[in-house]
C-alpha cells in the first residue's frame, strides 16, 4: 500500500509541476481555448472586418495569420510589406481576438525559387520539385536555411512585442523529405563524419564487409537509394535519422531567430501530422511544446459499424494526445478537421456531432487549445471543396462551424465549474501506463519487416487499445523517461536494445513495476545487428525464458494461440519460448509442429512482474486479454469499455466520447454531477461530468 501511495504522490507532483510551467501561456482556469485559421491575403480587404467580427461572435478566442504568405510579406527580395498584415492584426485586436503568428517557410515565393533553383528538393530519380505546391524547398539547402531566417527575423522584429500575439507556429506540417540535392549530399557526409568520427567505425556499424560494401573515405558515400533493391539497411536507417535531424534543426533555427526579438509571454511551437515512424517529431529542442494536426474522415479509416467512416478511427485523437503530451508536458491541436475535406481518396460528410466529439476528445487528453483550418472555405486552389467554419458565401456557418460554436459554449459552462483544487482520481492513477516508444526501432523494423503481415504502428495500437479499454491513462514515453512514474510499462517490439536499457527495465520491475514486453523485443543491438549469441540471449534473464526461434505464417494459414481457454489467431510474428521453471506459462501455440510451445509467459521479478507476449495476434484480442489479466492480478481497478468508447479525466472532470455504432450506458458514481449529455451516450455524442 505504501508503494502505491508513493507512486500516486510522484505522479501528482509531476503533473502539478508540468502544469505550472505553462500557466503563464494558458491559465488553468481557462481549461482550453479555441481558434481558427484566417487568411486575410485570400480575401478582399473590405471583407476582413466582417470576417474577423464573425470569428469573435462565434466565440473563437484566437486566430492564425501568415502561414503561407511569404510572397505577400516579401514581394521582392529584401522588400518587406507588413501593412496588410498590420491591418489584419489591428482588426483582430478590435474584436479582442488573440493571434498566432506563423512563419511561411512551407511556401517560398517564386522569385526566390527562380533566382536560386538549388533550394528546390531533388527526388531519388533526379527530378526536382518546382514552384506551385508547398514544402518544395529543401531543409538541407544551405541557402534556403540562411535566407529563411532573414524573413523570419523581420517578422519577429515586427511582431515580437505585440501583446496580442500569443505565440508562433514555425513552418507548417513539417515532414521528412529525402532530398538528393548537392547540399543534402554534403550535409549527409558531414553528419556521418560527426557521428562516426572515422570511416572504419562507419564500416563496422553498417556491416560493410557484406557484399563488398567497404568505404575508404566519407567522400565516397552517396545518399542511399531507398527504392533500390538490396540497398544497405543500416545506411538507409542512418539517412532517415539524418533527414529527421534536418527537419528538427530547421525548426530550431527558426525558434532561435524568433526568440531574439519576442516577448517571453509568446510561445513557439509547430504542428505535426503525427507521423509516428519519423523521429523528428518532438526532436526540436527550442520549441516550447509540440502540436498535432488531425483529420479523421477522408476515405481512410472505416471506423466502427456501417457509418464508422463518418467518425474515423477512435484511437487517432487519443493516441495523438497521449503521444504529444509527454514530449514536453503540454500539447495543442493546431489543426482539427472542420467538416468535409477535399484531398482524401473519398471525401464523405462527417456524421453530425462528430466535429464536436473530436473537439471534446482533444480536450479530454489535456490539450490547452484546439484550432481549425479554416474560417472561410477556399474558392480556388488545391483545396477547393474543403469545408471551413463558414461556407463559400463567407457568411453562413457550416455544420462543423455550428459544432465548434456549441463546443465553445460548453467549455464556457465548464469554466464556471472549474475547481483549482481538483485532483485526478486515485484509482485512475493506479492504472497509469507508459508505452515505451523509440522511433529508431520503428524505422528499423519498417525497413526489414520480414513479413507483409507485420504492421509496426498497428502492433503498438493493439496494446494502446487494450490499455484504453480498461480505462488506463497512457503516456507514450521515451528511453530517457523515469519509468518508476508508471505502475505499468508496456514495451512493444523494442527490436534494437543495449545492456543499459535491459538493466533499466530490470530495475523497473525489481522495484515494483509491472513490465509487459512483446515479440521482437531485443533481437538486435543498437546498431541493428543480430547478437553474436543465441536468439534474444541478452533478454533471457529479464523475461525468464529462452527464445529458441521465431515463426512467420502465410496469411491463408493462420496459427492459433490458446490463452485462458480461448483461441486467438495470428500470422505475423511468433517467438517460440522455452521458459524457466519459475516462469508461469499463460498461453501456448496450437495446431502446428510446435504445438504446446509457450508464447505468453509471466514471472515475478523482485517486487514487480515481467510479462512477455511472444506473438502478434491477428486483431489484438489476445493483447487485450493479457493486459486485463495482468492488471487484475495486481489489484488495479479496471473498466471494461467497448471498442470506440474513450474515457479520460482532467481538471476535475470526466469526459467520455463514443465512436461506436451503439449507445453506451456508462456507470458513474452516485456523487458524479453530469454537466453535458446523459449516461446513455449515443454514437458521436459526449458525456461530461464533475467527479
Amino acid at each position: 500500500m505504501k508503494k502505491v501511495l508513493f507512486v500516486v504522490f510522484v505522479l501528482l507532483v509531476s503533473l502539478n509541476s508540468v502544469g505550472q510551467k505553462f500557466d503563464k501561456y494558458f491559465p488553468k482556469k481557462d481549461l482550453t481555448t479555441v481558434g481558427v485559421y484566417y487568411y486575410p491575403e485570400h480575401w478582399d480587404e473590405s471583407q476582413w472586418d466582417r470576417d474577423l467580427k464573425k470569428i469573435a461572435e462565434m466565440g473563437f478566442e484566437f486566430t492564425h495569420f501568415a502561414e503561407f504568405a511569404w510572397a505577400q510579406l516579401e514581394p521582392q527580395e529584401g522588400v518587406y510589406d507588413f501593412k496588410w498584415l498590420d491591418k489584419a492584426v489591428e482588426i483582430a485586436v478590435k474584436y479582442k481576438l488573440k493571434i498566432v503568428m506563423c512563419t511561411s517557410t512551407a511556401t517560398p515565393p517564386v522569385w526566390l525559387v527562380r533566382k536560386h533553383p538549388d533550394i528546390l528538393a531533388t527526388y531519388e530519380d533526379g527530378t526536382k520539385t518546382d514552384h506551385g505546391s508547398r514544402q518544395h524547398a529543401s531543409f538541407s539547402s544551405n541557402y534556403y536555411r540562411s535566407y529563411s531566417m532573414k524573413m523570419i527575423e523581420q517578422l519577429a522584429k515586427k511582431y515580437g512585442n505585440n501583446k496580442n500575439i500569443i505565440g508562433w507556429q514555425v513552418d507548417n506540417e513539417p515532414a521528412r523529405f529525402l532530398d538528393y540535392g548537392k547540399d543534402a549530399q554534403q550535409r549527409y557526409r558531414n553528419w556521418l563524419k560527426e557521428k562516426y568520427k572515422n570511416i572504419n567505425a562507419l564500416n563496422d556499424a553498417w556491416g560493410n564487409k557484406f557484399w563488398s560494401g567497404i568505404y575508404g573515405s566519407f567522400d565516397e558515400i552517396n545518399i542511399p537509394l531507398h527504392k533500390e533493391w538490396g540497398m544497405n539497411l543500416h545506411s538507409q536507417l542512418d539517412h532517415y535519422r539524418f533527414a529527421d535531424e534536418e527537419t528538427a534543426t530547421f525548426l530550431d533555427e527558426q525558434a532561435i531567430t524568433i526568440r531574439k526579438y519576442v516577448s517571453k509571454d509568446q510561445w513557439i511551437t509547430s504542428n505535426y501530422r503525427s507521423n509516428y515512424n519519423e523521429s523528428f517529431v518532438g526532436m526540436s529542442k527550442e520549441l516550447d511544446f509540440d502540436c498535432y494536426t488531425r483529420y479523421l474522415v477522408y476515405g481512410g479509416s472505416l471506423g466502427i459499424g456501417k457509418n464508422g467512416y463518418r467518425l474515423g478511427d477512435y484511437t487517432a485523437i487519443g493516441m495523438a494526445n497521449d503521444f504529444f503530451r509527454p514530449l514536453k508536458g503540454m500539447y495543442g491541436c493546431m489543426e482539427l478537421q472542420p467538416g468535409q475535406v477535399n484531398w482524401g481518396s473519398i471525401n464523405p460528410q462527417p456524421l453530425p456531432g462528430s466535429v464536436r466529439m473530436w473537439l471534446w476528445h482533444v480536450f479530454a487528453g489535456g490539450s490547452k487549445f484546439a484550432c481549425t483550418y479554416r474560417f472561410r472555405a477556399p474558392l480556388y486552389g488545391y483545396e477547393q471543396y474543403h469545408y471551413g467554419i463558414v461556407g463559400t458565401d463567407g457568411v453562413t456557418p457550416t455544420p462543423g462551424g455550428e459544432e465548434f460554436k456549441q463546443f465553445i459554449k460548453e467549455i464556457n459552462t465548464l469554466r464556471k465549474k472549474y475547481d483549482a483544487k481538483s485532483k485526478l482520481p486515485e484509482y485512475y492513477l493506479k492504472r497509469k501506463t507508459g508505452i515505451l516508444f523509440n522511433a529508431d526501432n520503428v524505422m528499423g523494423i519498417e525497413l526489414n519487416k520480414q513479413t507483409k503481415e507485420w504492421n509496426t504502428i498497428g502492433h503498438f495500437l493493439k496494446y494502446y487499445k487494450a490499455a484504453k479499454s480498461i480505462g488506463a491513462p497512457v503516456d507514450f514515453v521515451r528511453d530517457t523517461a523515469n519509468f518508476s512514474n508508471y505502475p505499468f510499462l508496456i514495451v512493444p517490439a523494442y527490436q534494437m536494445i543495449d545492456q543499459k536499457m535491459i538493466d533499466k527495465l530490470t530495475l523497473y520491475a525489481k522495484n515494483g513495476g509491472n513490465l509487459i514486453m512483446s515479440c521482437r523485443s531485443g533481437i538486435q543491438n543498437r546498431q541493428g545487428h543480430l547478437w553474436e549469441a543465441k536468439f534474444y540471449e541478452p533478454m533471457w534473464n529479464l523475461i525468464g525464458s529462452q527464445i529458441d526461434s521465431y515463426d512467420l505464417l502465410m496469411p491463408q494459414s493462420p496459427g492459433i494461440i490458446k490463452f485462458n481457454n480461448q483461441e486467438f489467431g495470428w500470422t505475423s510474428w511468433g517467438d517460440l519460448l522455452k521458459p524457466n521453471k519459475e516462469t508461469d506459462v499463460w498461453g501456448t501455440y496450437e495446431g502446428d509442429f510446435y504445438a504446446g510451445t509457450p508464447t505468453v509467459i509471466s514471472r515475478n521479478l523482485g517486487k514487480g512482474t515481467v510479462t512477455y507476449v511472444g506473438v502478434d495476434s491477428k486483431n489484438g484480442d489476445l493483447e487485450k486479454q493479457v493486459v486485463r489479466k495482468l492488471y487484475q492480478k495486481q489489484n488495479a481497478a479496471i473498466e471494461d469499455y467497448p471498442e470506440g468508447v474513450m474515457v479520460e479525466y482532467r481538471d476535475g472532470f470526466g469526459i467520455a466520447v463514443n465512436y461506436s455504432d451503439k449507445i453506451y450506458n456508462i456507470n458513474l458514481p452516485e456523487s458524479a454531477q453530469i454537466i453535458i449529455g446523459t449516461k446513455a451516450i449515443k454514437t458521436a455524442d459526449v458525456l461530461v461530468w464533475k467527479y
